[in-house]
């Protein structure tokens, strides 16, 4: 007697989505203990697509698919079937083992000629794109009731090699003049699972370099600023230019940092992007060049977990223009990135460091994640990730966050 052989199958379903559908189909898949190797669905302004690739006996494939087929029908959908070989199988499984890449687009509008922009790198370089998906909320017709923010993901897989990553990094800088952030990531254990996400405070949190305010006050600004642009351009020590700059300030009244705190210009998204870290569980600390007095008043009024910054010598009411401790410069700042891991109980790569200047490429480049903000040339270029076109809330896209579910005020 000859012995029953196995066949696989493919299903593609699609039609108007119907409640109940897809369970429908699987139990008919169920009732003849037919095996599921793969199965996909995507659902577009309520119109289905289902995939299903199933193995079963080669006796009980004809009525699996009569049933199917006559199910599809009274359920108003379309169905197709395709035999697969188990050579064709064997060799789609295979290509399993290459590497999975997220590619995040985020813009304030995504047209079409972005996606093909993008894709076309992504055609180019050889990867294949397993799943695209939104990540904002649905779009309405009138352009001005739109969101400011636009977001979609691709996942792709491919192998790459060091020299292609820097093609690509090329490629999705230049289109990033276009008005787009482009994210490449590999997709792994530890992107899924980010804990810590540390800042640079001053024009990254804030759009102001808070000594350089203190400094108008004392009527040294211009000095101060030109020190402040040497040191984020890296063309100084940032320790020395420090110390220049804090000497300069002798004798200004304290009073003068709560008006400048009172007073501070927070950047686009701060308050969103908080509200949504502390919502799933993220701990969030500043890691400043700047100030502690201005890095408190920003964790009272957001809830950052952590602060450290520099501590200005006071007395008698003024500043002495000297400060107290030590410099908290680029080593620093990736000191204590790996000091807030072992406090956390946390691996390097499950955090994330986001800052603008050349004394910021230290934690940047340590961290699971690094993100140049708005950053300077220098810095943009040493960076893996960078946003320059949206507000600190396109961090949580890069972070992989569909804000249509996390935000209730979203669609």
């Amino acid at each position: 007697m000859e012995e029953n052989k196995l066949e696989i199958i493919q299903v593609n379903i699609y039609g108007a989505d119907k409640p109940g559908l897809t369970t429908a189909l699987t139990d008919i898949l169920a009732r003849y203990d037919a095996f599921i190797l793969d199965i996909g669905q995507a659902n577009i302004h309520n119109s289905l697509t289902l995939g299903i690739l199933f193995l079963t006996q080669q006796d009980r494939s004809g009525q699996i698919m009569k049933e199917l087929l006559f199910k599809s029908s009274s359920l108003g959908v379309h169905i197709r079937f395709k035999p697969v070989s188990e050579e064709d199988y064997n060799s789609w499984r295979e290509r399993q083992g290459k590497d999975r890449y997220i590619i995040t687009l985020l813009s304030r509008s995504i047209d079409a000629r972005k996606i093909a922009d993008v894709t076309k790198v992504v055609y180019e370089l050889g990867f294949n794109i397993d799943a695209i998906k939104r990540l904002t909320g649905r779009i309405p017709l009138r352009e001005e009731d739109r969101q400011t923010l636009s977001c979609i993901e691709l996942s792709v897989r491919g192998s790459i090699t060091e020299e292609q990553r820097s093609q690509m990094q090329t490629h999705f800088m230049r289109l990033s003049r276009a008005g787009m952030d482009i994210s490449f990531q590999k997709d792994d254990l530890y992107r899924r699972s980010r804990r810590l996400i540390c800042f640079d405070m001053d024009s990254t949190l804030i759009g102001t370099e808070c000594i350089d305010e203190l400094a108008a006050r004392a009527g040294v600004g211009e000095q101060v600023r030109a020190i402040t642009a040497s040191a984020m351009r890296g063309e100084i020590d940032f320790v020395e230019s420090f110390t220049r700059r804090v000497s300069l300030l002798k004798g200004l009244d304290e009073s003068c940092m709560k008006e400048i705190a009172e007073n501070l210009p927070f950047n686009e998204g701060l308050e969103h992007m908080m509200k949504v870290l502390k919502m799933v569980g993220y701990k969030t600390a500043i890691l400043s060049g700047g100030f502690t007095y201005f890095g408190k008043y920003l964790q009272q009024k957001f809830g950052f977990d952590y602060v450290y910054a520099n501590e200005l010598e006071i007395e008698d009411g003024k500043l002495t223009g000297r400060f107290v401790g030590d410099v908290v410069d680029g080593k620093r700042k990736a000191e204590l990135l790996k000091l807030l891991c072992q406090v956390e109980h946390i691996n390097l790569a499950q955090t994330v460091a986001v800052g603008d200047g050349a004394n910021d490429l230290p934690m940047i480049n340590l961290a699971g994640l690094g993100i140049a903000y708005h950053a300077k040339p220098k810095v943009k270029a040493n960076a893996e990730q960078s946003i320059s076109v949206t507000g600190l809330d396109g961090i949580l896209y890069f972070l992989g966050l569909k804000m249509s579910r996390m935000d209730p005020g979203m669609k």
